[in-house]
């Protein structure tokens, strides 16, 4: 299956999605790719971000599938591994991905952490696995960035300068994009 389209999952708590960190740059230059369209929605239930809310409305609202790519970030790229435990998608990227819920009620709450992660079933579901992550992020421990690396093996863009990657513009993700496509 090619490559086809491309999903952006936020981070929680960031309200109107098309105006928030890079969200909808990225979605306009995903856009402008051949043959690939990008999808961004207002997520229900933004601020805890609940596991049980959000994988159902990526599989119903978002039709997140075998031609799609997940860009996900932070609760987003959370969401992402957990929804690629149980469906084949073509790709996932984790921007900030972590693995515990960091002491944090809210976090806790997601249901995200209640359990150990699959690796080697997110492995099996998913062709391509990119991560992006940086040492300077203040709130995810590198670590736990290092964690997801490892137990997915993923193609890591390693920073020291990105913090939580809570900038308007992030041109290394869509040269990512781009060589999906180009490998679809």
């Amino acid at each position: 299956m090619p490559l086809r389209r491309a999903v952006i999952v936020p981070g929680n708590g960031a309200g109107n999605i098309e105006h928030c960190n890079w969200y909808g740059w990225a979605k306009k230059r995903v856009n402008e790719i051949p043959d690939v369209s990008c999808t961004l929605k207002n997520m229900p239930d933004p601020v805890t971000a609940r596991e049980s809310i959000w994988l159902p409305f990526m599989e119903k609202e978002l039709k997140c599938d075998e031609e799609t790519v997940i860009i996900g970030h932070s609760s987003g790229a959370t969401a992402a591994m957990r929804y690629a435990e149980t469906h084949r998608v073509f790709a996932i990227i984790l921007v900030g991905a972590y693995t515990s819920d960091l002491g944090d009620e809210n976090e806790r709450e997601s249901g995200y952490f209640s359990r150990p992660w699959e690796w080697e079933k997110i492995k099996t579901n998913v062709k391509h696995i990119i991560q992006f992550g940086s040492t300077d992020d203040p709130f995810l421990p590198w670590e736990e960035q290092q964690e997801v690396a490892d137990g997915l093996n993923t193609a890591l863009h390693k920073y020291s300068d990105r913090g939580h990657f809570q900038n308007t513009a992030f041109p290394e993700l869509i040269d990512a994009v781009k060589k999906l496509k180009t490998n679809s």
